[in-house]
């Protein structure tokens, strides 16, 4: 799997982070971790070694496509 860097609104490096895998155009997010029971408890249809990462809005609406 080959990853282009998208782009961050980190100041320092860190994430948040967007990449896209350049064979199929999906995309990788990096982020902090969710692991608070509560918000965990919310989620539905989780599959085995699934993991769920918090993004700022801001991410996704300044680097995401637009058609």
């Amino acid at each position: 799997m080959t990853l282009r860097f998208i782009g961050t609104t980190s100041e320092y490096g860190n994430c948040p982070t967007l990449y896209e895998v350049v064979e199929t155009g999906d995309i990788v997010v990096q982020g902090d971790q969710l692991t608070d029971p509560e918000h965990l408890g919310q989620l539905r249809d989780v599959g085995a070694g699934e993991a769920f990462v918090v993004i700022p809005r801001d991410l996704l609406t300044r680097f995401a496509p637009k058609e």
